[in-house]
């Protein structure tokens, strides 16, 4: 059971650190939406291009900015991480269900950065890489968390 409750832990304070990693990353992301592209620290030629991968018509979904969106994905899966949520089944699953789409979500970003844009943004791929790492932290952490079925003594 210790064993149980130290991998939990572990699990729960990787998962927390990725999130807010990825939360401080967005925001920063999303200061640079608003206010200008020139706070992005990042090279403006060849394959390295934040504002050209900024400034894009995939920067932005149904009007909102991406960034933002990843404000609110690190906000929801930090809370998720939290060690509350593991008492329960519904929000371990809805945990699992979010991050496997936020790297379902960072994978398609990946390759509209390098196949339809033909640059990439050093902060966007962080952030990127983040909600693949936070899927893997958390698949592999809830399956090794995960409550073991009660067996009947017939």
């Amino acid at each position: 059971m210790a064993a149980e409750h130290r991998t939990a832990l572990t699990v729960g304070v990787v998962g927390v650190a990725l999130s807010a990693v990825g939360l401080a990353v967005s925001i920063y992301l999303t200061i640079a939406h608003y206010g200008t592209a020139k706070v992005l620290a990042c090279p403006e030629s060849g394959l390295v291009n934040c504002t050209k991968v900024t400034t894009s018509s995939y920067s932005t979904q149904f009007g909102v900015p991406l960034a933002v969106i990843g404000i609110g994905f690190f906000v929801v899966m930090l809370l998720m991480q939290l060690r509350w949520a593991d008492d329960s089944r519904i929000v371990r699953l809805g945990r699992v269900g979010f991050a496997t789409i936020g790297a379902g979500m960072a994978l398609w970003l990946i390759w509209v950065e390098l196949f339809r844009l033909d640059a990439i943004c050093l902060y966007c791929t962080a952030v990127h890489g983040l909600a693949i790492a936070l899927f893997v932290v958390t698949a592999i952490g809830t399956a090794l968390t995960a409550p073991l079925p009660a067996l009947d003594d017939e």
